[in-house]
């Protein structure tokens, strides 16, 4: 199956680790140009560049932060300007608000309201915001692809206070409206959901806890980095010639995380 990736310049938000980093390594080894955007820690994305390079992609890294939408244009910028546009966004970046997951024993009502915008202004209207600033550029050139990704929270909830899984959900609108939008223009726009991920990221589980996750898949296994990737990049390229607007569940979307119980 080809591709049709080779040259095509590729922006990976949050490509440091997990996912991200599996998805911009995955991008590489089609040949692609991979934009590998960080927030905080440079050293990491330098890592990241340098194993594009290694599987036969080309690499250079870009800061980018959701809480500050004038960094997404910045960045999408200096992508264009170094390799003259850009033909798939995956959004990938998120901001948990905090060191990690909400604390599952906090309550609906006790979550201030500037929480909740903060979330959603940087999960939701920072991917509103990545978009915006490559849209253009791709109905310039009739392609483009656009890959969101979300996460099984969305569908299933999360126990807590609720902002995360709710931004994550309004991805799934933006698709669609997306969807219509830009396909008289060739491009394509979907959203992958994750389910319970194993990624270099997340924190240690106990093994019992990931075999009792894996039994509960059709394929009694936990999705890796790796596999989600291998899902992105079809999306992003031209093997998906009119898939669009749509939501896509990996293996592991089966698999009831922990905190949720039974």
């Amino acid at each position: 199956m080809d591709t049709g990736l080779k040259g095509r310049v590729v922006l990976v938000t949050g490509a440091t680790t997990g996912i991200g980093a599996a998805t911009a390594r995955a991008y590489g080894r089609e040949g692609a140009r991979v934009a590998i955007t960080y927030r905080n820690n440079a050293e990491k994305a330098e890592k990241v560049a340098a194993e594009v390079e290694a599987e036969g992609g080309q690499a250079f890294v870009v800061r980018l932060d959701l809480e500050d939408l004038s960094s997404i244009g910045e960045a999408a910028a200096t992508v264009v300007e170094r390799w003259g546009g850009i033909d798939v966004l995956v959004a990938n970046a998120v901001r948990w608000g905090g060191d990690g997951p909400p604390d599952p024993g906090v309550r609906f009502e006790d979550v201030p309201l500037e929480e909740w915008q903060a979330m959603i202004n940087a999960n939701l209207v920072g991917a509103v915001a990545s978009v915006r600033a490559v849209l253009p550029g791709m109905r310039a050139k009739g392609w483009g692809r656009i890959v969101l990704i979300s996460s099984g929270v969305a569908e299933e909830g999360l126990p807590g206070p609720g902002p995360y899984g709710t931004a994550k959900s309004g991805l799934y609108g933006l698709a669609r409206s997306l969807a219509w939008e830009g396909g008289r223009d060739g491009i394509l726009v979907n959203v992958v959901a994750p389910g319970f991920t194993l990624t270099d990221n997340r924190p240690d589980i106990p093994e019992f806890v990931v075999s009792a996750l894996a039994s509960a898949t059709p394929t009694r296994r936990l999705s890796d980095s790796d596999d989600v990737a291998r899902i992105v990049v079809f999306l992003g390229s031209a093997a998906n010639g009119n898939l669009t607007g749509e939501l896509i569940r990996d293996g592991s979307s089966a698999a009831r995380a922990p905190h949720i119980g039974g």
